[in-house]
């Protein structure tokens, strides 16, 4: 029995070994394929390829899993979405790279992808609004977890941009109320412009506009009131002379003479996708 035990010992041993070696080499295999298959993907992003590229980067992530060339592979995979401007694909890839791997030194720049994949479905007012809101809600993140980055700089930038469209949007949607009379509609698009955007340039307006249908339905103290706030930040806004003269009708605005005579983001993608380790 003794002898039986010490001969199956050996055996699984031995298998041990084998299988140890059949592993290293399947792996060693695995890690040539997949370093070979990273190499296409940027060749084809030398070529401009990107569908291709990110395709190629997909199948290296899957050959070496949790490595630095999956992580690698997950990261420009999302990228090559994003110079193609497949922003849903680009935002979905770089989510999931920032789940698998939340420990890569590039998590900041897959963050700062997203934050721009958002942003760039951005067009103008008069569109859907929810690009808008993710955009600010990822580049306020953004700034918070990575504040002193060389991507912070240019979000910083962006998210005047987002405050301003988003403000803007308000504004549209406001005269669109006023157009129709509707009036407690318009108040209240007006108000979240007062309370939320005073800092863009479409505060005066919108104070103005209080002003305006605050006196047309009759409420001449938050006309006032209105207008007060206006001339006290904005004395010497035309906004102001045009509220001044609702409620003094026999103002006249003064006419004035006019005189006459008066990218980071591919910076960062080359650095990430050198391959000096094999």
């Amino acid at each position: 029995m003794q002898k039986l035990l010490i001969i199956s010992l050996l055996f699984i041993l031995s298998n041990c070994g084998s299988s140890e070696k059949k592993v290293e080499q399947v792996f060693e295999t695995s890690k040539d394929q997949a370093i070979l298959i990273y190499e296409d993907g940027l060749a084809a992003i030398e070529r401009q390829e990107y569908f291709y590229a990110a395709s190629r980067f997909s199948e290296a992530e899957i050959l070496l899993p949790q490595s630095k060339w999956a992580a690698k592979s997950a990261l420009m995979s999302g990228y090559c979405y994003y110079a193609i401007s497949f922003y849903s694909q680009s935002i979905s890839n770089l989510e999931r790279f920032t789940k698998t791997y939340p420990a890569s030194k590039n998590l900041d720049y897959a963050h700062y992808l997203i934050a721009l994949s958002y942003y760039e479905q951005i067009l103008d007012e008069e569109k859907d609004i929810e690009p808008l809101i993710q955009s600010k809600k990822k580049i306020e993140f953004f700034l918070k977890e990575f504040p002193n980055t060389d991507y912070a700089i240019d979000l910083k930038f962006k998210l005047e941009l987002v405050i301003n469209q988003l403000a803007a949007k308000e504004m549209s949607v406001a005269r669109y109320y006023i157009k129709n009379e509707k009036w407690i509609a318009a108040i209240n698009r007006l108000k979240n412009v007062v309370d939320n955007y005073d800092e863009t340039i479409f505060i005066e307006e919108a104070l103005f506009r209080l002003v305006e249908i605050y006196y047309k339905i009759g409420l001449e103290n938050e006309s006032t009131a209105a207008a007060a706030l206006l001339g006290y930040n904005y004395g010497s806004s035309e906004w102001y002379k045009k509220s001044y003269k609702i409620l003094n009708k026999d103002y006249k605005i003064p006419v004035k003479k006019v005189n006459k005579k008066d990218n980071l983001v591919k910076r960062t993608i080359k650095k990430i996708l050198l391959i000096d380790e094999k």
